[in-house]
């Protein structure tokens, strides 16, 4: 769709919510009563609204499998609205310089990297809620460091499932600058005009790679934790990882031992509140291809020589042990 268009600019847009029937190029899963467009208050202009299933309620570019974007800049970014306490994915389809198409899904659900010759699930524990985030994604850095030796040519699928609020979608040839967290190591670049939120939205722009996906070195009397304690530390919740620090001994079978005490049956709740608001202006998304049902996976582009691989998978365990829920609401 894009391979033959020019891209040496400073971005290439994908998808903006406002125009006439701005959604005749996605294929839509899922009806008008969870995926729909309307007037945001807030930003001024027109937004698509995913709600439901992320499993089951997604848009994907282009429409037929058959066709590819061909995006070749850098970084990849979804201006989004995530509401607190329910799950958000996106999937990428993207091709190495070996023709070799693999797959990059991000999602809420997922609690560490899971890797295959093929596919990886990355966790988004990270993302900002409650806030419109420009969310940019370095698909060049991805693909090398999770597919080693993998060399990145070209994104040719997008998916972008419930739940969010989705104004644009974007690529960007410069690193932007991330204003959640400081980061020196390389010049930035500001979004371009034309991609820009209005001044007066309370907004962020988030950077992902996989150095900020990985654990936060965690010590215990100075020396860093095991991968036992550490997972230890991570299954018994936040409020008992202060005691973990302290040699504390306990009566076990009528013997006094020194080491943690036994994990607690309590269950400690993450579960944060959605917002319920009423919907301003709603206009239903116009696609002939609509569908109410599951779509079947992604772009099955399994190449015959790597099916004996698919089997051996890598997990890195990210610590985080939060868990969303799946509640349908109602947004602004």
């Amino acid at each position: 769709m894009f391979k033959n268009e020019y891209q040496g600019g400073p971005f290439v847009e994908i998808f903006s919510a406002q125009g006439k029937n701005p959604g005749t190029k996605w294929k839509i899963f899922g009806n008008q009563s969870v995926i729909w467009k309307e007037f945001d208050k807030e930003v001024k202009g027109y937004v698509f609204v995913l709600e439901g299933s992320s499993q089951t309620n997604k848009m994907q570019l282009p429409r037929e499998s058959r066709q590819t974007l061909g995006l070749i800049q850098r970084f990849l970014v979804l201006q989004i609205y995530v509401p607190l306490g329910q799950d958000f994915s996106t999937e990428l389809l993207i091709t190495d310089l070996g023709n070799i198409k693999r797959r990059l899904y991000f999602s809420t659900v997922h609690k560490e990297l899971s890797v295959t010759p093929l596919h990886a699930k990355i966790p988004l524990f990270m993302i900002k809620r409650k806030i419109w985030c420009n969310l940019c994604l370095d698909i060049v850095a991805f693909t090398s460091e999770i597919f080693k030796g993998a060399v990145f040519q070209s994104l040719d699928g997008i998916i972008v499932s419930a739940n969010c609020k989705l104004r644009k979608i974007f690529t960007l040839k410069s690193k932007p600058q991330d204003t959640v967290e400081e980061d020196a190591d390389e010049p930035t670049d500001m979004i371009p005009r034309n991609c820009q939120l209005n001044s007066d939205v309370l907004q962020v722009t988030q950077l992902l790679n996989v150095n900020k996906l990985r654990q936060p070195e965690v010590k215990l009397g100075g020396r860093p934790l095991t991968s036992s304690e550490s997972g230890q530390l991570m299954n018994r919740g936040p409020s008992n990882t202060r005691s973990k620090t302290q040699n504390v001994s306990h009566i076990a079978f009528g013997s006094k031992v020194l080491g943690p005490p036994p994990l607690s049956g309590r269950r400690y709740s993450t579960r944060a509140s959605g917002e319920v608001g009423r919907r301003v202006k709603q206009e239903p998304v116009q696609d002939a291809n609509r569908s109410e049902l599951s779509p079947t996976r992604f772009y099955e582009t399994i190449d015959p020589g790597d099916k004996e691989n698919v089997h051996h998978t890598n997990h890195i365990f990210l610590g985080n042990g939060k868990d969303c829920s799946r509640e349908c609401i109602k947004t602004d």
